[in-house]
């Protein structure tokens, strides 16, 4: 039996284990991988929390040389025997809370981007593949890594003589996050390759950062030193073979574009779109009267958690209370995810002329519809969205981090926008979709993979970005007016999204026959 062992920064399977799309994967695919015959191990850093949930059995104790000294990680393994040919282990260091205990990711000031979480995923690496060594994690055939958290494995393997009795292992890399990349000094730093591994003698073209050659790029790292490389579709794997064009609003190889082209040529670069659980408990699609109740209901359990309350949340919470009581709108559009500029630059990003694309959605829906949006992430992205909902009383700015919101709006809405400038997969279209809500979205990576214009979805695009709100703009007038004027036709391209399948099942297949054979 092939055993794979997957090195992360994330895996939802354990609470608290997720922060964004890459824990669903982790969650996902090793139970789909096990369930076509092959065993999976999963090591994420335990975050000075996770080696302390009930029933963590200690799995073994290695000594990893970390800043020329050693350093003593345990191994904790989780669930046992739940999921059948899957292996969930932790590694516990004090430097895997540098943020907190059950912070996944730090925060560091712009003079030092990465530097505390590099410091920390440094030591994950190199102690994952000790415990590989010695037999913790024993017989593998396949080192999955996932993201630049864990790039410095595929180099720690290349050069580093402790390790290479692992060298003859297969080396996946999986991109979730081009645009992360964990870029730090090679050296005359604290958070440096050399203060990490001060023995280590290396290649610097093999881990140099292409723009900044004093740099070590782990990212560039997997994608140069890994047997195969892969994305989370195939769209977007033809995307980042190409630079980055911001006269066209284009987010492309983010620098790495050269490494990229050449693993395409070599055939080590393969898109496989992501899948979601069809099998899991979905939220259902219920009145307006209970569906207004139940997410005001969810925003009040929310709020209630935090010592002090936020006008954002009262005001979210006072229109939910009064659109309970009235008749539901014609349109119910919806949207779920992170406030980033990659999710919300389409939105927020002022026209030509001044306006805010936000702003002029909104006017186009008064009287038709109300506008649910919920996600955090950036505070001035916040704020902007919380100063547009205090000019339309008929946008809801949940600003929130919610699972129970995140079903309510996927199974209520009448048509889901996922503007991303980017999107290397995206699983909420898919989660959409399963409810029967079609998608509004730009024609970018995954979201090409996944939608088919006027079938199953709609889809808009532009080359530049006041183009592309433009055409968002114009594509949900569109819309709106087909509900209205053509519901049949509406109702057709909603009952094809729902019976769309991205089963993990099949993503699996396509791992196995060409990520791993």
């Amino acid at each position: 039996m092939t055993h794979i062992c997957m090195l992360a920064a994330e895996n939802d399977v354990i609470p608290g284990g997720k922060v964004g799309g890459i824990g669903d994967v982790l969650r996902d695919i090793p139970r789909a991988l096990a369930g076509q015959g092959v065993s999976v191990t999963v090591i994420i850093p335990a975050y000075g929390a996770f080696h302390r949930l009930p029933g963590a059995i200690l799995a073994g104790v290695c000594t990893a040389v970390y800043r020329g000294r050693p350093e003593r990680v345990e191994f904790h393994e989780l669930f046992a025997e739940r999921d059948p040919g899957v292996r969930y282990l932790v590694a516990h260091h004090p430097l895997f809370a540098a943020g907190g205990a059950g912070r996944v990711y730090c925060d560091d000031d712009g003079g030092q981007p990465f530097a505390t979480d590099a410091n920390k995923f440094a030591l994950f690496s190199v102690a994952a593949l000790r415990a590989i060594k010695e037999g913790i994690v024993d017989d593998i055939d396949i080192l999955h890594l996932h993201d630049w958290h864990t790039g410095l494995a595929a180099a720690l393997l290349r050069f580093d003589p402790e390790y290479q009795a692992l060298k003859p292992l297969k080396t996946v890399f999986s991109i979730h996050n081009l645009a992360l990349q964990g870029i730090r000094p090679f050296t005359d730093n604290s958070s440096s390759l050399q203060a990490w591994f001060p023995h280590l003698h290396f290649d610097p073209d093999e881990l140099a950062d292409p723009r900044w050659p004093h740099c070590v790029n782990p990212m560039a790292c997997a994608i140069r030193l890994s047997d195969v490389v892969h994305t989370v579709s195939p769209t977007y794997a033809r995307e980042i073979v190409q630079p980055n064009d911001p006269t066209r609003g284009f987010h492309g190889g983010e620098g790495l574009e050269a490494d990229l082209q050449r693993a395409a040529s070599q055939g080590r670069l393969i898109g496989i779109i992501n899948g979601i659980d069809y099998e899991a408990e979905a939220g259902k699609r219920l009145d307006w009267s209970a569906f207004t109740r139940h997410a005001g209901d969810e925003l009040l359990s929310l709020m209630s958690r935090r010592q002090n309350l936020r006008p954002i949340d009262y005001v979210a919470h006072q229109r939910l209370s009064r659109w309970q009581h009235q008749t539901r709108p014609a349109h119910i559009i919806t949207g779920v995810g992170r406030l980033t500029d990659q999710k919300m630059a389409l939105m927020l990003q002022p026209l030509p002329d001044g306006r805010i694309p936000l702003d002029v959605m909104l006017d186009s829906l008064q009287g038709r519809g109300l506008l649910l949006l919920l996600g955090s992430g950036d505070a001035t992205l916040e704020q902007i969205c919380q100063t547009i909902a205090g000019r339309h009383t008929h946008f809801v700015f949940l600003n929130q981090y919610s699972e129970r919101l995140s079903n309510l709006l996927f199974s209520n809405g009448d048509l889901f926008l996922m503007p991303s400038s980017f999107e290397p997969c995206g699983i909420s279209q898919m989660l959409a979709m399963r409810q029967g809500q079609p998608c509004l979205a730009h024609a970018v990576g995954g979201l090409c993979d996944t939608i088919n214009d006027e079938v199953d979805g709609f889809l808009f695009a532009g080359e530049s970005l006041a183009a592309q709100s433009t055409q968002m703009l114009k594509r949900l007038d569109t819309v709106l007016l087909m509900r209205e004027k053509l519901p049949d036709t509406f109702c057709t391209i909603a009952a094809h999204a729902k019976s769309q399948r991205f089963a993990w099942h099949d993503s699996a297949a396509r791992y196995i026959s060409e990520l791993y054979s």
